[in-house]
């Protein structure tokens, strides 16, 4: 049983897309992807530096199609499911047919946009909490009129909110890293992008998923195409629960494929739940390995 799992912002890298549009068919698809959303992802995601790719409204379109080149360049695989981590998840909806690629780069496109003008309104800003006990960790956070962001599992938990209050944040036997991003995602603050990305999201066609769909509100396996597309767009002002969904993979399947940009969520899991074999598809070269991974746990049951 093998799931593909997609990763969120901060997992882009300069130069990332570059390996995976030697082929000249890949190249034309990532160049429509670009004319459909009015964003040279090429050039951003070949050329572009680290700054440039940081910013919200480019790393999120640029992460999705990462995800997607990525996936494509696998083949056909009997896939039991598919999860992402916060934006990750359009790639994992779009991985599953809910919606197409070139909606899947809109939304996405939209999402960044908003997203980057919430976080224009008032100054916030995220931290990752490492270690501590999670008890202690979360009422420190809930203290400070904090928000556990992301709940990452495997001892890694984000905070989000008021500048001031995460420069205050030092749980006891934990350490905390302020992390480079423009607001806190997540949260309340993300609210006024909400809107704009349900009335996008509303002119979506959506279908019956290929496969479950584990959703960051809570670990569900969803296999509802409306709920899975609005469980989405609710997401960006709701804290994510990967450690929830770390543990539905662990009762569901044997081995899991962390699409491009990878390397984040296979090392979560390999921490909370060494009982899922990972593989990190990280450049081109890695395929043939991560095809003889599909086909070694597409037979195999927990």
């Amino acid at each position: 049983m093998l799931a593909l799992i997609a990763p969120g912002q901060g997992a882009q890298t300069p130069g990332m897309l570059t390996p995976w549009i030697t082929d000249p068919s890949a190249q034309e698809l990532l160049s429509h992807w670009s004319q459909e959303i009015d964003l040279d992802l090429v050039r951003l995601g070949t050329s572009a530096d680290a700054d440039e790719i940081k910013d919200t409204a480019n790393a999120q379109p640029l992460i999705v199609a990462a995800g997607l080149l990525g996936a494509r360049a696998l083949g056909a695989a009997d896939i039991s499911i598919v999860a992402g981590h916060s934006v990750g998840e359009i790639t994992a909806a779009a991985i599953a047919g809910v919606i197409d690629e070139v909606d899947a780069m809109k939304l996405v496109r939209v999402r960044g946009i908003e997203m980057a003008k919430a976080a224009a309104i008032k100054p916030a800003g995220m931290a990752a909490v490492l270690g501590g006990d999670r008890t202690v960790v979360l009422q420190a956070i809930a203290d400070l009129g904090l928000v556990a962001a992301n709940d990452n599992g495997a001892g890694q938990i984000v905070a989000a909110g008021d500048l001031d209050a995460l420069s205050q944040l030092a749980p006891e036997g934990a350490r905390v890293r302020a992390l480079a991003v423009a607001g806190a995602f997540h949260t309340s603050y993300m609210q006024p992008a909400v809107d704009p990305l349900r009335s996008i999201a509303a002119n979506i066609q959506v279908r019956k998923p290929s496969c479950g769909v584990i959703s960051n509100k809570d670990g569900a396996i969803l296999h509802d195409g409306r709920e899975i597309l609005d469980r989405i767009v609710a997401q960006i002002s709701n804290p994510v629960r990967w450690d929830l969904c770390m543990e539905t993979l662990a009762a569901q399947v044997t081995g899991a494929i962390e699409v491009p940009p990878a390397g984040t969520l296979v090392g979560l899991l390999k921490r909370a739940v060494p009982i899922v074999e990972t593989f990190a598809l990280k450049a081109i070269e890695d395929v043939t390995l991560a095809q003889e991974f599909i086909v070694r746990h597409q037979d195999e049951k927990n």
